[in-house]
């Protein structure tokens, strides 16, 4: 009777053993195919990140290059702001003179207009 009984325990061991490592396989196999994807999402992760890196380093060129550029400008509007006094007399000036040139070649005599007005408040000797 020892033996039966020790012949029934061994069978459920082996049983228990075999259910044990086909449970092992397959977790063996799920943990390989998970390991598997898990490398491919790491991969192509890491080809995005260098994707989006390389476009970061492009869009800071370009803005570095648009800011230089917003710099430039904002230097040329401010010598158009520091000298627009200077070039709209200057403009005046030379609209005025053409004013006159036309007039003279059109037969106007200036001969006896003052053209200076240095000698108005001189002081006489």
């Amino acid at each position: 009777k020892e033996m039966t009984v020790a012949e029934a325990e061994e069978k459920d061991a082996q049983a228990d053993y075999e259910t044990l490592m086909k449970d092992s396989a397959e977790k063996r196999a799920a943990d390989s195919k998970s390991l598997s994807e898990k490398e491919a999402a790491k991969a192509d992760t890491a080809a995005a990140l260098e994707k989006h890196t390389e476009d970061k380093t492009s869009a800071s060129k370009e803005l570095a290059a648009t800011n230089a550029f917003i710099a430039s400008l904002h230097a040329e509007c401010d010598w158009v702001l520091q000298y627009h006094g200077v070039r709209k007399e200057a403009r005046a000036s030379e609209v005025d003179s053409l004013g006159k040139a036309k007039a003279v070649l059109s037969g106007a005599d200036f001969a006896l207009l003052q053209t200076s007005s240095r000698g108005f408040l001189r002081r006489r000797a």
